[in-house]
C-alpha cells in the first residue's frame, strides 16, 4: 500500500502585469529613473517579457515559454507533476526576462496544500500577485528537542536546538551563514515554528524536524497592483492497494472487453453513459492505460467503435462528438511517442511537404496504431457500405489523425514539446492557416468545408492533391496483416527505445580537477531503460557511461558548485561497488528537470537507492555544501526520487489506474445501480442462466460486489491523525 499524490497545473495566463522594461533599460545604462517614476505608472508606455516559475517548496520544477513584449500574456500551458505526499505548497512567480541583468521578479501566487485538498475539482480562477521580498523567502526545516524541565518553583522549557535542512541560499555564492534565535511568547521574528505547549506539557519531551515559515507581519500593498494570474491547479491524493485487490476490477473489466459488442451487460457502455462530460477525457485516459497495460488497447478502442458506430446514423456525424471512443482515441495517438516524433518532422514544413512527408512516414507508425486504425478503417466500411459513401473509412481515420492529432499539435507546437517556445503573432496566424487546411484535407474536402472556407480557394489544387495523397497514405497504413502486426512489435520490443535524449555537457575532469563552467564537454546522451549512454553526435556510435541498474541518485548540484543553477548529478556503483558521481549540465531548468525525471522514473525499482545526498561537491579535503571532511559520510540533504514529471510515455503504472478506475466508478455507483434496476426488470431479465464456459449473465452484479470489497479494503487502510492546534508559540529566528 501506498500514498500516492500529484498535481495537474494549467498556467493559463496574465493580466495587468506592470512593465518592467523601460525601468530596467535605464537601470542597466545608469540612467536614474525620474523621481515619482513608479512601476504602476509605467505600464501604459512600457511592456514586460513575462515567464513564469513553478516551485513546489522552493525547489523549481517548471518554466514556462517567454511571452516577449506584452503586459497581458497567455501561456497555455499544462504539466503534471508526481510529488511526496509530505510537500506543503505550490508557488508560482511571474518574472520578467532581461538579457542586461538578471531576471526580475514581478510577483507570485501562493497556493498551500491545505487550500489545494479544499478544493477536491481543483482550484480555478484568477488570484492576485503578492509582493516577493527575498528576506520573507523562506524554506527547509529544523530539529529541536524541546523538554519541560520540573524545577521547586516553576518549570522550565529547555530547547535544544540540534540541526537545519534545506534552508535557502541567502548568499550571493549559493550558501548561507545560518543562527538560531529562540523568543517564548515574545512579538514574532521573520521564522518562526509553531509548536503545541500543551502537548508538550503532557509528553514532557517533544523532538522532531520542524518546517519553517515565513513572517506575516509585514504590511502589504494593497492587492492587484501587480496584476493576476489565472491558475488551474488540482491536487490528487491516493491511496493505493496492493495489486492483487485490484485484480478481480481488472480482470472484470478485461473480460468486457475480450467479449466486445455481444457481451450481455456492455459494462463499458454503461459506464459511458453514466460519465459526466466534464471528466470523460480523464475517464477515457485512465481505461485507456489500464487496457494497455492488460494488452487490450486495440481491443478496448474496437469495442468503443462499434458501440458509436451502433448509435451514429448519419455519416458526418461519426467521431465528432465527445464521446469516450473520441477521448480515448485522442489519448491513444498522445502515447505513442514514436508518432509524436515523426509529427514533429512532418510539421516544420508547409501543407505540401507536410502532405508528402506523411505519405512516406507509414512504417514510421507503430504497429499497433497501424492496426488500431485498421480495425476502425473496417468497422466503418461494414457500418456504411454504399458508394456514396465510399470517403466515409477514410474521414473517420482522418478526424483523429489530423482533426484531434496533427492540427493541434500545428496550431501549439510548444504543448506538443515541438518547439521550445510560443510562436510570435505573425508565425501562429501561418500555423492557424495550415492547421484549418490540413483539416479540410482530412475532411477530403467536401463541398460543405470548401464553403465554411473560402479564403482556402487558391489552395485547392495543392489540397487536392493531398486528399488523394492522404487516401494513399491510409489505405496502405490500414493494410497490415496480423502476422505483419506481430512481427514489428516483436522487432520494437527487442530495441531499447529511448527514454530521453539530446544535448548534455558532462563534466570532463570527474571532479577531480578545477570546478568551472569551462569543465565541461557537450556530447549527445541517450536515456534507455538498460543504460545512459553518450556519443560525440546522435549519429555517432554509442558509449556506455552508467548502467541504469547501478544509479543510486539522480538530484539536482547547487549553484555554487560550477556557476550555474542547471547542473545535475548521476550518483552510481562502480563494478568494484564504490560510490561515482557524474556531473551534466544542461542547457535550461525545463532541460534539467526532464532529464531528473527520466532517470528517477526509470531507477525507481533499484535496490540500494539513497535517502541523503551531497547538493555540493568534494572539493580539497571536505564538501561544499556541510563541510564534512569524509567523503563517503551521509548526504546532507534528502533526496527527490519521487518528484517526476509526467509524459505521454511514462511507464504504466497499473494499479494507480486501476485505483483511478475504482474511484471514478464509486462516484457513478448510484447511476450505475439505477441503469441494472432497469436492466434487471426489461426483457434482457428473461435470459437464463449461461452455460459453462460462456459469460456470466450480470456484470453490474459482479461490479458492485468488487466495489465493495475494494471499499472494504481501503477502510481497513491505516490512515493518519491531523495534528492538534497549538495554543502557545515557540518562535525561532534564522
Amino acid at each position: 500500500m501506498a500514498k500516492r499524490s500529484s498535481l495537474s497545473i494549467r498556467i493559463v495566463e496574465g493580466k495587468n502585469l506592470p512593465a518592467k522594461d523601460i525601468l530596467e533599460t535605464a537601470k542597466a545604462l545608469n540612467i536614474e529613473a525620474p523621481q515619482g517614476a513608479r512601476l504602476g505608472q509605467q505600464q501604459h508606455t512600457g511592456s514586460s517579457d513575462p515567464y513564469c516559475i513553478v516551485k513546489v517548496d522552493n525547489e523549481p520544477i517548471i518554466r514556462t515559454a517567454t511571452v516577449w513584449k506584452t503586459l497581458c500574456p497567455f501561456w497555455g500551458e499544462e504539466y503534471e507533476v508526481h510529488l511526496p505526499p509530505t510537500f506543503h505548497s505550490v508557488a508560482f512567480y511571474v518574472m520578467d526576462e532581461d538579457a542586461l541583468s538578471r531576471d526580475d521578479v514581478i510577483g507570485k501566487v501562493c497556493l498551500t496544500r491545505d487550500t489545494l485538498a479544499a478544493h477536491p475539482k481543483g482550484f480555478s480562477g484568477w488570484a492576485h500577485l503578492t509582493e516577493v521580498d527575498p528576506d520573507e523567502e523562506v524554506q527547509g526545516e529544523i530539529h529541536l528537542r524541546l523538554e519541560v524541565v520540573p524545577g521547586t518553583r516553576a518549570c522550565r522549557l529547555r530547547c535544544s536546538v540540534l540541526e537545519a535542512r534545506d534552508l535557502a541560499p541567502k548568499d550571493r555564492n549559493g550558501a548561507s551563514d545560518p543562527f538560531v534565535r529562540v523568543r517564548y511568547n515574545g512579538r514574532t521574528q521573520e521564522t518562526s515554528v509553531v509548536v503545541n505547549v500543551q502537548r508538550l506539557w503532557a509528553a514532557q519531551r517533544e523532538e522532531g524536524w520542524f518546517r519553517l515559515q515565513p513572517d506575516q507581519s509585514k504590511s502589504r500593498r494593497e492587492e492587484g497592483h501587480l496584476g493576476s494570474l489565472q491558475l488551474e491547479v488540482r491536487l490528487r491524493d491516493e491511496t493505493v492497494l496492493p495489486s492483487s485487490c485490484y485484480q478481480p476490477l481488472v480482470q472484470l473489466l478485461c473480460r468486457e472487453v475480450k467479449l466486445g459488442h455481444q457481451g450481455p451487460g456492455q459494462l463499458i457502455s454503461l459506464i459511458e453513459e453514466t460519465t459526466s462530460t466534464e471528466c470523460r477525457q480523464e475517464v477515457a485516459t485512465t481505461l485507456l492505460k489500464l487496457f494497455l497495460g492488460q494488452g487490450l488497447a486495440k481491443d478496448f478502442l474496437d469495442l468503443l467503435f462499434q458501440l458509436e458506430l451502433s448509435r451514429t446514423c448519419e455519416a458526418n456525424t461519426l467521431f465528432r462528438s465527445n464521446s469516450l471512443a473520441s477521448k480515448s482515441m485522442e489519448s491513444f495517438l498522445k502515447t505513442e511517442a514514436e508518432v509524436l516524433e515523426q509529427s514533429a518532422q512532418t510539421l516544420r514544413a508547409h501543407l505540401g511537404a507536410l502532405l508528402s512527408a506523411l505519405s512516406r512516414s507509414v512504417r514510421a507508425c507503430p504497429a499497433v496504431v497501424r492496426a488500431t486504425f485498421r480495425q476502425l478503417f473496417r468497422r466503418v466500411r461494414e457500418r456504411f457500405p454504399s458508394a456514396q459513401d465510399e470517403n466515409v473509412p477514410f474521414i473517420a481515420v482522418t478526424s483523429f489523425l489530423c482533426l484531434r492529432f496533427v492540427s493541434p499539435a500545428i496550431l501549439a507546437p510548444k504543448l506538443f514539446h515541438l518547439r521550445e517556445r510560443h510562436a510570435d503573432a505573425r508565425t501562429s496566424r501561418t500555423l492557424l492557416l495550415l492547421a484549418k487546411a490540413v483539416q479540410n484535407v482530412g475532411n477530403m474536402d467536401t463541398p460543405a468545408s470548401r464553403a465554411k472556407e473560402t479564403w482556402m480557394e487558391p489552395l485547392q489544387p495543392t489540397v487536392r492533391q493531398g486528399v488523394a495523397q492522404l487516401k494513399d497514405f491510409i489505405t496502405k497504413l490500414v493494410d497490415i496483416q496480423e502476422k505483419d502486426e506481430l512481427d514489428l512489435q516483436r522487432a520494437l520490443s527487442l530495441q531499447a527505445p529511448p527514454v530521453k535524449e539530446g544535448p548534455l555537457f558532462i563534466h570532463r575532469t570527474k571532479g577531480k580537477g578545477p570546478l568551472t563552467s569551462s569543465s565541461f564537454k557537450k556530447l549527445h546522451f541517450s536515456l534507455t531503460t538498460e543504460a545512459l549512454s553518450f556519443a560525440k553526435t546522435p549519429s555517432s556510435k554509442k558509449s556506455t557511461l552508467i548502467k541504469l541498474a547501478n544509479i543510486r541518485a539522480a538530484e539536482k548540484v547547487e549553484e555554487k558548485s560550477f556557476g550555474s543553477s542547471h547542473v545535475m548529478q548521476a550518483i552510481y556503483t562502480d563494478d568494484s561497488g564504490r560510490l561515482q558521481t557524474a556531473y551534466l549540465q544542461c542547457k535550461c531548468v525545463n532541460e534539467l528537470n526532464q532529464w531528473l525525471s527520466a532517470l528517477r522514473k526509470v531507477c525507481i525499482n533499484n535496490t540500494g537507492l539513497l535517502g541523503s545526498y551531497h547538493p555540493g561537491v568534494f572539493r580539497g579535503d571536505k564538501w561544499s555544501c556541510c563541510h564534512q571532511r569524509d567523503k563517503t559520510d551521509l548526504g546532507c540533504n534528502k533526496t527527490r526520487s519521487w518528484v517526476t514529471l509526467q509524459e505521454w510515455n511514462d511507464p504504466l503504472d497499473h494499479d494507480l489506474e486501476a485505483q483511478l478506475i475504482y474511484r471514478h466508478l464509486l462516484g457513478v455507483e448510484a447511476a450505475l445501480r439505477e441503469k441494472h434496476r432497469q436492466l434487471s426488470t426489461g426483457p434482457e431479465a428473461s435470459r437464463g442462466p449461461t452455460g459453462p464456459g460462456e459469460a456470466p449473465g450480470d456484470p453490474l452484479a459482479e461490479l458492485f460486489q468488487v466495489l465493495g470489497d475494494l471499499q472494504e479494503a481501503h477502510r481497513s487502510s491505516p490512515a493518519g491523525s491531523p495534528p492538534s492546534e497549538p495554543s502557545r508559540i515557540l518562535e525561532l529566528q534564522t
